[in-house]
């Protein structure tokens, strides 16, 4: 790698960057680097007819939130701009003016109609149509047409594409990092159109120039793109520039079933597709972002798809990620989508993130709710809860009871309130009314006394005990939370349940 590491991610803003294309740019992030290059970001928005409004602004802040911003894009260090295409398209008619003069690219006049007819008659036969070697000559292009015939029908308005004229009987020995050797015919490609009269390029013509203007010296993309690999080394070849090295990234897979995943999958099993939410007038698409999930661990997720460091290891941080990544470690294969395996991921985040900052993205549910605790006391009881939750949005469900006494008690626990519980709950009553250090540590080495002078069994107490404070068998260590309800809330609890189970 002699030349500077210049990679980039190209999407064309047609609405929400789907999870697939996220994985693409952190790949070319983590790449970038790794050696010490640039990842920049450019805007592919050639087809003005697929532009969707705000869909530019959602991928630059969703590269954002993941912590994987380019260093070059449009309004940053636009050392190559400018990033988006459109405002490039002054530069893509000389380039294909350049491939028409060399005899690599030629006009075609066939209408739609034409091309329908002529598909149709083929099909008839037998045959499968494709605009190549073997019919480029029967049509409507500058190949069959005088030179003054085809500049008088162009400027007189008549509609055009420019196609590239693809060579006839080659064998493409093309080299993949990921999948190695790969061949392809050039009878079996078609002449793919590069230019339209409206003075728009289309992509292959247009990511060609672009990534050879822009430097770019690797080109790590979807599986989708190989088939497109052999059209891009031939227009290198044509225009006599070197040709970056290819990456193909394998698919993300359904979690169910096979293809791709897809916006579909998300919504029948109610997964986000997206980093953030979208929101449009058929409705809302959510985000991962929205559903709770640290960026932290959807890029470390998302790494892990298609790709890991020949170890068992599964938590990465960022630069951690940086130091291991190597394309030849990513796998040709798809890799399986698993929404609960991220769930998974998110915990650990979870677990790992620091109390206080969790305790102030808590406390914004806990005043939606009517409840607004010292950040001491929201600490202390995320500090209890956290091991349980998978995001912070489970955290009320886990400790609603530090808020608000049961109503209700959970039916099978209520199996465990025996005859004889009423009066060992007062008993256990008149043992908490005389402790004056109401903490923890101190109030379970008195009960526990207690039981044990009286000779109580343990169960006989400390179950029942749990479901008056919480209402069911669950939640963090018993007297952990009699010390932060306090003593006149856990007298008045055991209280509501002697009279109410």
């Amino acid at each position: 790698m002699s030349n500077p590491i210049r990679v980039r991610f190209a999407p064309s803003p047609t609405g929400p960057l789907h999870i697939g294309g996220v994985r693409t740019a952190l790949f070319n992030y983590l790449f970038a680097k790794k050696h010490g290059g640039t990842f920049f970001l450019r805007i592919e928005d050639t087809d003005q007819n697929r532009f969707v409004p705000g869909a530019e602004q959602y991928i630059m802040e969703a590269l954002e939130w993941l912590g994987i911003a380019p260093d070059e894009t449009i309004g940053k260090n636009e050392k190559f701009g400018p990033y988006r295409q459109s405002e490039r398209k002054h530069l893509y008619k000389q380039y294909a003016d350049q491939l028409i003069n060399s005899g690599w690219a030629y006009y075609a006049f066939d209408t739609q109609e034409s091309l329908d007819t002529y598909r149709k008659a083929e099909e008839e036969q037998g045959k499968t149509f494709i605009y190549n070697h073997t019919n480029r000559e029967k049509l409507d292009t500058s190949l069959v047409i005088s030179a003054e015939e085809t500049s008088h029908r162009i400027a007189n308005g008549e509609h055009y594409v420019i196609r590239f004229k693809t060579p006839v009987d080659e064998i493409l020995h093309l080299k993949d990092i990921i999948r190695g050797h790969v061949k392809f015919e050039t009878n079996l490609l078609d002449d793919k159109v590069l230019f339209k009269s409206d003075g728009m390029p289309t992509y292959h013509l247009a990511n060609i120039v672009d990534d050879h203007l822009m430097q770019t010296t690797h080109v790590i993309r979807g599986e989708e793109w190989l088939p497109s690999m052999p059209l891009h080394v031939l227009l290198y070849h044509a225009f006599g520039w070197a040709a970056p090295e290819f990456a193909h990234l394998p698919l993300i897979l359904k979690p169910v079933g096979n293809g791709k995943l897809s916006k579909r999958d998300g919504d029948k099993l109610d997964f986000p597709v997206f980093p953030l939410e979208w929101k449009t007038e058929e409705g809302i698409s959510s985000g991962y972002r929205e559903k709770g999930f640290f960026p932290e661990a959807v890029v470390n997720f998302l790494a892990l798809l298609g790709w890991n460091d020949g170890t068992d290891k599964e938590l990465f941080s960022l630069e951690e990620l940086v130091a291991a990544f190597d394309l030849n470690r990513v796998h040709k294969a798809g890799a399986k989508f698993d929404p609960e395996k991220n769930k998974w991921f998110n915990h650990q985040y979870l677990v790992q993130a620091n109390d206080e900052k969790l305790a102030t993205d808590f406390a914004i549910l806990l005043k939606e709710k009517g409840f607004s605790p010292t950040l001491e006391l929201t600490t202390k009881i995320v500090s209890l809860i956290k091991e349980r939750a998978n995001f912070v949005s489970e955290f009320w469900d886990l400790s609603d009871f530090f808020f608000v006494a049961p109503t209700a008690y959970d039916e099978k626990a209520k199996k465990n309130w025996k005859e004889e519980t009423p009066a060992l709950m007062q008993e256990l009553i008149s043992v908490l009314e005389e402790i004056t250090d109401f903490t923890s540590v101190n109030i379970e080495t008195i009960v526990k006394d207690w039981l044990t002078k009286n000779e109580i069994g343990m169960g006989k107490v400390m179950q029942p005990f749990r479901l008056s404070l919480v209402g069911a068998l669950k939640g963090p260590h018993l007297f952990d939370i009699v010390e932060i309800i306090g003593k006149d809330e856990t007298i008045s609890r055991l209280q509501k349940a002697i009279e109410s189970i």
